[in-house]
């Protein structure tokens, strides 16, 4: 498997505390960002896609992994969640604003020869 794609993104949830959404907040940023004609273009599927998506929070058990996955529009998901993000803790109001960073790899099953960089016959 080749990694073709990286993006990132953020996504926070500001007054539920709730780490989930703030998790597919992020992996809505962060493919929001992409355009993934290249598998129209060279004729791959994108069920053959594997997407590995890391989340970073603070609270890891907090996130609902099958939720994160299910918000994915293609491929194979993979949702590992870590130790990382942000809270930003309001003590007048007893829950954090939830700030989750997001990875989103797109990997592929190609031949590392059919996308060799060739010279142009023109020179």
């Amino acid at each position: 498997m080749k990694r073709l794609i990286l993006e990132m993104g953020t996504g926070t949830d500001l007054y539920g505390g709730d780490y989930t959404k703030a998790a597919c907040r992020a992996v809505r940023d962060a493919i929001g960002h992409s355009s993934l004609s290249l598998f129209r273009s060279c004729g791959y599927n994108h069920r053959d896609m594997v997407v590995k998506v890391t989340i970073g929070v603070q609270e890891p058990s907090a996130v609902d992994v099958s939720t994160v996955a299910s918000s994915l529009p293609r491929g194979n998901p993979q949702v590992e969640v870590v130790k990382g993000g942000l809270n930003i803790e309001d003590s007048d109001q007893d829950t954090p604003t939830v700030i989750a960073a997001a990875s989103v790899e797109a990997f592929l099953e190609i031949d590392p020869a059919d996308w060799q960089i060739k010279e142009s016959e023109n020179g």
